[in-house]
């Protein structure tokens, strides 16, 4: 049976609720990352885009705001915040009414905001502190066969109304991965901006660092931030 129109607008109401998932969920843990630096990378770096950054911390390690399959180092003023995407899933279909069909709606947003293709939302890091709007995003997945490439094919995919991909290898801290700057356009908004994700495979599981923007230019001006992640990136 359709879900009726009262039902969709519940439904974009909780799509607005899990939307505030991906700038801070429950469950995180201390934000230690402005009290551990990293040893691996010097106070300044110079980023690919020639302006300099400088770490604020890390995020990977125990202990640390995320703990990853990978380690990197943020920038400064940037703040890390973990991601449960299966609790934060869960508690939306909770918060729906007892009417299955609601509840059904609510999990399938709750699906199309937190995960993208083979890999879940783990840990955001905001740029809002350091001036910029705009996350650096972090998501990982189960392990399995597929190459980094194949990884952030199916990741770039997921999104929808991308073009232009540029795909490119790197390596860094002892990893091979993937790397691609493609455009994304909203429907919604009817206009195109500039996004980069990198991906890396562990043995426990792939790993997908994406940096978005509200437009191309705040893309831009939030890269150095997404490079120092880059030339960072290591187990942890």
């Amino acid at each position: 049976m359709p879900v009726g129109a009262g039902n969709v607008r519940r439904g974009l109401a909780q799509a607005a609720l899990l939307a505030g998932v991906l700038t801070g969920c429950a469950g995180a843990a201390e934000d230690d990352t402005r009290t551990s630096a990293s040893a691996s990378a010097a106070a300044d770096t110079q980023s690919e885009s020639g302006t300099a950054v400088k770490s604020g911390g890390t995020v990977g390690p125990a202990g640390s705001a995320c703990e990853l399959p990978v380690a990197f180092d943020i920038a400064e003023d940037w703040e890390a915040e973990a991601i449960d995407a299966g609790a934060a899933g869960e508690k939306a279909a909770d918060g729906a009414s007892a009417d299955p069909e609601e509840a059904e709606l609510a999990q399938e947003i709750a699906d199309a905001i937190l995960r993208q293709g083979p890999v879940a939302a783990a840990c955001e890091v905001d740029a809002k502190p350091a001036g910029n709007i705009g996350f650096l995003r972090v998501w990982t997945g189960k392990p399995g066969d597929d190459d980094p490439r194949a990884v952030l094919e199916a990741f770039v995919a997921a999104e929808n109304d991308t073009s232009k991909a540029r795909y490119s290898a790197f390596k860094a801290g002892g990893l091979s991965g993937a790397e691609v700057k493609y455009l994304f356009t909203s429907k919604l908004l009817e206009e195109t901006k500039e996004e980069s994700a990198l991906a890396v495979v562990t043995e426990r599981g792939p790993v997908v660092i994406h940096l978005g923007g509200m437009d191309t230019e705040e893309h831009r001006e939030m890269l150095p931030a997404y490079e120092l992640a880059k030339r960072t990136l290591r187990l942890s």
